[in-house]
């Protein structure tokens, strides 16, 4: 593998520390609560998300004084719990342990790198000549396409399901986070 492969992993990596540092701090602090939400509830928090990071784009004003790097480490998280609560199913209480919570985020975060190698090598590092907006713009496509599917049962007839769309959710988030720090 090339250098600029190599760097893309290890500032893909940093980022993915830097968003389970959050995941254990929330956890600490509430549990797995998220573990109650339903499919379109948790689709809508990422819809939130990625919205806000669309106006504070478009606008440059923030009211509440937090920036775009947070909502792009929220997307992150929130992508990995849909991934959990796909494999999971959802619960009508906390369920699962802080050290369960973690060993699940791990191993689905892992998932998301083996698939940012993968479309990494084979698009070049294309990502690396996109504007941030259009990470947000994309990550709102993929939630677009999620509603849909969600309003058709999760039946697909060629394309993708939700997992995947997480994934790229995820991945779209990891890479305007490490934009954001160059």
């Amino acid at each position: 593998m090339d250098s600029k492969h190599t760097h893309t992993e290890q500032q893909f990596k940093d980022a993915l520390t830097e968003c389970r540092s959050i995941f254990e701090k929330k956890l600490h602090d509430y549990g797995a609560s998220w573990r109650i939400l339903r499919p379109s509830s948790l689709t809508d928090q990422l819809f939130i998300k990625a919205k806000r990071i669309r106006q504070l784009e478009t606008s440059g004003e923030t009211l509440v004084g937090e920036g775009i790097r947070p909502e792009f480490a929220a997307l992150v998280n929130y992508g990995l719990v849909g991934l959990i609560q796909l494999q999971k199913g959802y619960a009508d209480l906390t369920d699962i342990s802080v050290d369960e919570a973690l060993a699940l985020y791990d191993a689905h975060a892992a998932e998301a790198f083996a698939l940012m190698r993968k479309k990494n090598h084979d698009y070049d590092e294309a990502w690396r000549s996109m504007r941030v907006t259009s990470y947000t713009d994309f990550i709102l496509t993929k939630l677009q396409r999620i509603k849909e599917i969600e309003e058709n049962a999760g039946v697909t007839h060629v394309s993708e399901g939700i997992d995947s769309n997480y994934m790229d959710i995820i991945n779209y988030a990891v890479f305007g986070l490490i934009k954001l720090s160059e």
